[in-house]
């Protein structure tokens, strides 16, 4: 992970646009981050666009990178590993960036930002869609969760969580440097990413869900569950939590706590749940930690990582059979929607995110994904709602309104 001295004083969004541009055209995947509660925006690219996976139990043997992970592996959205050959990072923080921090990047003059923008626009119109993605129509959506209630009072399911796919027009002036970086400002507690290789296609997101973090002999993951519209100037104190999402909540903590039974554990720190505050909305978060040095269990990542996935949170209770109903009555594959992403084994630390609040930029148009969690006590009608606001977290930054 190299980086030379090649662009000074540069705007943020020429020094993002510059390093879409060169990964484009250099036929090579990237990824562009920035960590929750961060002020330092990371990226690397990699010309070797097969990857290297191998298993997620060997998660701690892994170069430094960055994980692509699907919602479930397949021949059309296989998982995929991007290495670390190059690394650039910047502060947001900072006027002007110099690029003494950044790495390989050709000069470009400060006018040239939006030509940039532009080229990459033109190639997102010009990306091929792998395979054609029906929406979710409103009817069909409350249909689905009319079944999924039917399944709960009936003893098979206690909780799943149907997604839907939403498309939006990809505006004529759409400039994806300037996108990332307002929900870098706008988002500051969620995991900004953009990432782009030929078998995934182009993704943008602000996750607010941790799936796993390692950082020394330290282990992190948490329960998020439950969705409301922030409403007041202290949205965290107007909080009001209906008995559905207290329990939604809480079967997403015992999921984790269940995981930790099959492996023995027993010594862990748990933390809520509290309210916390996500872009416009509110959710229960509950945060789990240990120590893997005292606990004996170096490899505790891969291990959680392998049980977790796919968490309730995302997928239902219990897995197999919310599975089964998710594969019957969703009529789109999720792809990299509700898989996991984020950087592994960089600067000694890996953090790995539940592929929320995304988006994939798919020719000339923008698909939106959104699930809600359905309990007994849903409402059809305001789960609809629900994922109307979670496509919006991103979709008001891609199609702002007039």
């Amino acid at each position: 992970m190299e980086a030379t001295n090649t662009l000074i004083n540069a705007s943020k969004e020429l020094v993002i646009s510059s390093l879409l541009v060169n990964a484009l055209r250099n036929n090579a995947a990237i990824a562009i981050w920035r960590k929750p509660g961060s002020s330092t925006v990371e990226a690397i690219t990699d010309k070797d666009q097969e990857g290297y996976i191998g298993q997620l139990k060997d998660l701690d043997r892994l170069p430094p990178g960055f994980m692509i992970h699907p919602f479930i592996s397949s021949q059309l959205h296989p998982p995929l590993y991007i290495k670390a050959t190059n690394y650039f990072s910047f502060n947001l923080n900072e006027e002007a960036t110099d690029a003494s921090q950044i790495g390989e990047l050709p000069y470009i003059g400060e006018g040239k930002a939006a030509e940039l923008a532009v080229e990459i626009r033109k190639f997102i119109h010009n990306s091929q869609p792998k395979a054609t993605v029906t929406t979710t129509t409103k009817s069909n959506f409350i249909e689905t969760v009319n079944k999924a209630i039917e399944a709960i009072n009936s003893g098979e399911l206690f909780k799943v969580v149907p997604a839907k796919v939403k498309s939006i027009e990809l505006p004529n002036n759409f400039d994806l440097a300037s996108v990332f970086l307002n929900l870098c400002k706008a988002y500051p507690n969620a995991f900004i990413n953009c990432f782009y290789s030929e078998k995934t296609g182009l993704w943008i997101g602000a996750s607010p869900e941790t799936l796993i973090k390692t950082k020394g002999d330290k282990f992190f993951t948490m329960a998020l569950a439950g969705t409301q519209k922030a409403k007041g100037e202290n949205p965290l104190k107007n909080a009001a939590w209906t008995q559905k999402e207290i329990e939604e909540q809480a079967l997403v903590s015992r999921y984790i706590v269940d995981c930790f039974k099959k492996i023995r554990l027993r010594e862990y720190s748990e933390i809520g749940p509290k309210t916390t505050v996500a872009g416009d909305l509110l959710h229960l978060k509950s945060e789990f930690l240990v120590d893997m040095k005292s606990t004996n269990f170096p490899q505790l990542g891969s291990v959680m990582l392998e049980l977790l996935h796919p968490t309730s949170a995302i997928c239902g209770m219990p897995k197999e059979k919310a599975m089964e109903f998710l594969h019957s009555e969703e009529t789109f594959d999720r792809s990299y929607f509700a898989g996991f992403i984020g950087p592994v084994n960089m600067n000694e630390e890996t953090s790995l995110y539940v592929n929320l609040r995304c988006a994939k930029l798919d020719n000339k148009e923008t698909l939106l994904f959104a699930g809600a969690g359905i309990t007994e006590d849903s409402v059809p009608e305001k789960e609809w709602e629900e994922t109307e606001l979670k496509c919006n977290i991103i979709g008001q930054f891609i199609q702002p309104k007039k």
